[in-house]
């Protein structure tokens, strides 16, 4: 019996292997470098780990899924429900032959497409360029240099809130440019694709000169959490951005990336408010000048101080 205390008492959770924290900050865990504390943090090793804590959990108690803490926002106030850090036990992947390889969420996308590389097939490269895990990718469509994942999917699997795994195809989904419906109180846990045949040394070379292209045009080496809004239709939010006359635009310890001006950079300490004020701030000077309404791609979650 995994058990840990809580608001002055202990909380047993039955069958569960892998570790649990509780009043986690989750700066140590978002590319942004900001968070709140988490009620309780689980590390699962493994699915049948997942299961048991699922299982254990008290069904009125909010659950966050998290990869690599991308597209992620939390809130100062923190978070006051259970994390589930997937990619600290769901890391399988595997080639299933003839073109199909499976990835569990908790896989980085990086890693899945060197492993699409390794093994010879095709359409996997943009995924390099994506700093998150295949989780969060199956989860938004997750996208770069044109591409998206699903259009690599076959099948998945998920988890529902009561611990039971499910496989369904990729047409039970209905999927958009960075949106996926998903189920209520459904996370997915795994992903089928299917990608086609490489040719010779192309796709190592592809995917190089992607990761060079990212380099040179996007703000790598300070903590951000990728894109901070959706390209509206047949335009990009940072050439809306820019327009408007907010690269380096700053509230607190945040920043309008003067590289790319839909990153907003943690560069000065900043907290989540700083972040989030600064993306209204964004938000509204953009459609007051362009009347264009950008949507943000960061999920934001928790409570302010």
């Amino acid at each position: 019996m995994n058990a840990v205390m809580t608001a002055g008492k202990q909380t047993a959770f039955v069958g569960v292997r892998g570790a649990i924290r509780c009043q986690e900050s989750m700066a140590k865990h978002t590319s942004w470098k900001v968070g709140g504390p988490a009620r309780y943090f689980f590390e699962p090793q493994d699915l049948d780990d997942l299961t048991a804590f699922l299982q254990s959990l008290d069904s009125q108690v909010p659950i966050l899924w998290l990869g690599l803490g991308s597209n992620l926002l939390v809130r100062d106030g923190g978070f006051d429900g259970a994390v589930i850090a997937a990619h600290r036990g769901l890391r399988a992947m595997k080639y299933l032959g003839d073109g199909r390889l499976m990835a569990e969420a908790g896989i980085s996308c990086a890693r899945f497409s060197r492993f699409a590389a390794r093994h010879g097939r095709a359409g996997a490269e943009f995924l390099a360029g994506v700093p998150g895990t295949m989780g969060g990718a199956l989860a938004m469509n997750a996208g770069a240099f044109g591409c998206e994942t699903w259009n690599l999917v076959e099948e998945v699997d998920l988890v529902d809130r009561g611990g039971a795994f499910h496989r369904q195809s990729a047409q039970s989904f209905a999927v958009s440019y960075r949106k996926v419906e998903i189920p209520k109180a459904h996370w997915f846990t795994a992903g089928y694709f299917r990608l086609g045949e490489a040719s010779g040394q192309d796709e190592a070379i592809t995917v190089r000169s992607l990761l060079e292209k990212r380099a040179a045009s996007q703000p790598v080496r300070l903590s951000s959490a990728g894109s901070v809004f959706q390209n509206p239709l047949d335009d990009y939010a940072a050439r809306l951005i820019e327009a408007s006359g907010l690269k380096g635009a700053r509230c607190g310890g945040a920043t309008v990336s003067m590289q790319h001006a839909n990153f907003i950079v943690n560069d000065q300490q900043a907290s989540a408010n700083d972040i989030e004020t600064l993306i209204t701030k964004v938000r509204e000077t953009v459609a007051d000048q362009t009347g264009v309404v950008l949507e943000p791609e960061v999920r934001f979650v928790g409570e302010g101080q």
